[in-house]
């Protein structure tokens, strides 16, 4: 599989090949996060925050991330949040394809710039998106956990 084999566009409703896509990817991304049914993947696109970016093969969702904008006194901020690319697609520039359609819609919609997190751990992935063109900021995250 090679990326201009890839397709990326924005989901626009919740059906039973997005729920089999992420139950067979997030937890690829997270060993804690709940499986997402019909009903909350509903919720998740139909917030107008929220743009959820699938990359297609021909045969199945390989990959997917959330763009997440809002307005807040400083402008338009940007968010890219759960990036997951199939362990069996890894490799073949989906995550690139997928990170580069979400920086031109936030540019579009006029947001200064996009931020995203990652674990230290992730090595590989922190490669990827400095090669996306992100910069490791001197920023401290602060978290209150809010579920057990």
């Amino acid at each position: 599989m090679e990326t201009q084999d890839i397709r990326v566009e924005i989901a626009r409703e919740a059906d039973q090949e997005l729920v089999d896509a992420f139950a067979r990817m997030l937890p690829q991304l997270s060993s804690t996060a709940e499986p997402l049914d019909l009903a909350a993947l509903g919720r998740i696109l139909a917030c107008d925050a929220d743009t959820m970016l699938v990359a297609r093969s021909a045969e199945a969702i390989v990959g997917t991330l959330t763009l997440v904008m809002f307005p807040a006194p400083a402008g338009l901020r940007a968010r890219i949040e759960d990036v997951i690319v199939d362990h069996a697609a890894r490799g073949q520039g989906i995550a690139g394809l997928l990170i580069r359609e979400a920086i031109r819609i936030a540019r579009e919609a006029g947001a200064r710039t996009v931020d995203l997190t990652s674990r230290p751990d992730r090595a590989a992935a922190n490669r990827l998106y400095e090669r996306q063109g992100f910069h490791q900021r001197e920023s401290t995250v602060y978290r209150v956990p809010l579920k057990g």
